[in-house]
């Protein structure tokens, strides 16, 4: 998993990834996202969320840590969910990841 939170970080710093519930759902209906990274501890709430969207545009749903280990990496809060905006860095994330079915 540290090499997942290692992408996420430098996804963050290079504006290449979306934080958040709600900004991940705005980036996966402007069909700009190319993978997510959904907590696993995320709430139910939030999951339903991002995996019904995400499942529909067919981008796939990658298992990260828990919330306060991806907030932690990313200098937040404990964050739910993360959006992928860069093909390469979302390729690169995948075989780190357990793919959500």
């Amino acid at each position: 998993m540290s090499g997942l939170l290692g992408l996420l970080g430098l996804g963050l710093r290079a504006r290449r990834v979306v934080v958040g519930v709600e900004a991940v759902r705005k980036e996966l209906q402007s069909r700009k996202i190319w993978c997510v990274v959904l907590a696993d501890d995320a709430s139910p709430r939030a999951v339903d969320k991002v995996v019904r969207l995400a499942s529909a545009k067919g981008v796939p749903i990658l298992l990260g840590p828990h919330a306060a280990a991806i907030g932690a990496q990313l200098g937040k809060p404990p964050v739910m969910a993360v959006g992928v905006r860069d093909r390469a860095l979302a390729d690169g994330m995948v075989p780190l990841a357990r793919v959500r079915s």
